[in-house]
C-alpha cells in the first residue's frame, strides 16, 4: 500500500518540478521582454544592458573581469564599451599602478542610475507588493531558490561555453 502512496507523491513531485521549470521559462521570457523594452528606452542594447548591470553590481572591474561573467570575446566587449561610454554610462579609467598603459578600470556613472531606476519603478513596486505576500521564513526560502537556480544557469552556461571550446 505505501508503495502506491510513494509513486503518486514521486509522480506529483515530478509534475511541481515540472511546474516550477515552467514557470522559470515564463518568467525568463517576461524578464527578456521588459529588458528589452527598457534598452530602447534607454537607447541600450540587451547586451550593453547586461554588460552596464554587471559593472554596476560588482564593478569598478577590468574589461577582461567583465568579459569573462559576461561570456563574452574581449574583441565584442570593446564595442560594448564604446557605446556605454559614448551614452555616459560607464568611465574607463587607467591604472596609474600598472606598468600596462592600456590597463583600465570600467565604472558605472553612477549619477545616471536615477534613470534605471525610474523606469524600473513600477517593476520594482509590484515586487515589493507581492514580498508582503510571504513571511520573512517563505521570503528566505525563495531568495535562496533563485540564488540557487542563478548558479545553476551559470553553470551551465560554463558548460556551453566549454563545450564550444573543446
Amino acid at each position: 500500500m505505501s508503495s502506491t502512496a510513494d509513486r503518486a507523491d514521486a509522480r506529483h513531485r515530478r509534475q511541481l518540478t515540472v511546474a516550477v521549470r515552467d514557470a522559470l521559462r515564463e518568467l525568463n521570457i517576461q524578464l527578456s521582454l521588459l529588458n528589452r523594452r527598457f534598452g530602447s528606452r534607454v537607447e541600450l542594447r540587451d547586451i550593453d544592458w547586461t554588460c552596464l548591470d554587471l559593472i554596476d553590481r560588482h564593478g569598478p572591474m577590468t574589461p577582461t573581469a567583465l568579459a569573462r561573467q559576461a561570456g563574452l570575446h574581449p574583441a565584442t566587449l570593446t564595442g560594448i564599451l564604446d557605446r556605454l561610454q559614448k551614452g555616459g554610462w560607464i568611465v574607463r579609467e587607467r591604472d596609474p599602478e600598472s606598468s600596462d598603459r592600456r590597463a583600465v578600470t570600467l565604472h558605472a556613472v553612477r549619477e545616471r542610475n536615477t534613470e534605471l531606476f525610474q523606469l524600473f519603478a513600477g517593476m520594482n513596486s509590484r515586487m515589493d507588493a507581492l514580498c508582503e505576500h510571504y513571511s520573512a521564513a517563505e521570503l528566505e526560502v525563495i531568495a535562496d531558490f533563485l540564488r540557487r537556480t542563478g548558479a545553476a544557469g551559470q553553470e551551465s552556461a560554463e558548460e556551453l561555453t566549454d563545450a564550444n571550446t573543446s
